[in-house]
């Protein structure tokens, strides 16, 4: 007898079939049209998870910018300050409180400004 892994075959296609239902016309009723566009869709998936990181860390510098310098510091001088003073607080978070809280930005402002001091005194 001669055998054809027939189940096998329609639950790999049934899985492709499902994973494609939303999709617009027969991208989402044929095997050969659903397999390109979900294949097509998984690439995308890939690729855009890794550009979201790099999207949201510009955000972050946007907005840490925008308050240090609303603070009278340039965003490369606060974050060279911020190392300095070894504060360990990752752009995000400092996006954070720089948008919700000012006053302790101000404070983070202030310390950075002195570190860069105290940096540029053990120079000489």
């Amino acid at each position: 007898m001669r055998v054809t892994n027939g189940p096998a075959s329609r639950d790999r296609r049934k899985k492709m079939i499902k994973a494609a239902s939303g999709y617009r016309g027969r991208r989402s009723k044929l095997y050969r049209y659903a397999s390109d566009a979900v294949d097509h869709g998984r690439v995308y998936a890939y690729r855009d998870r890794r550009n979201k990181k790099r999207t949201f860390r510009r955000l972050w510098q946007v907005r840490i910018n925008a308050a240090a310098r609303a603070a009278g510091m340039t965003y490369s001088r606060f974050m060279e300050g911020i190392k300095a003073a070894n504060i360990d607080l990752d752009r995000k978070v400092l996006a954070d409180i720089a948008a919700q809280d000012s006053a302790t930005f101000q404070n983070l402002v202030e310390k950075a400004q002195s570190a860069l001091q105290a940096k540029a005194a053990f120079k000489f």
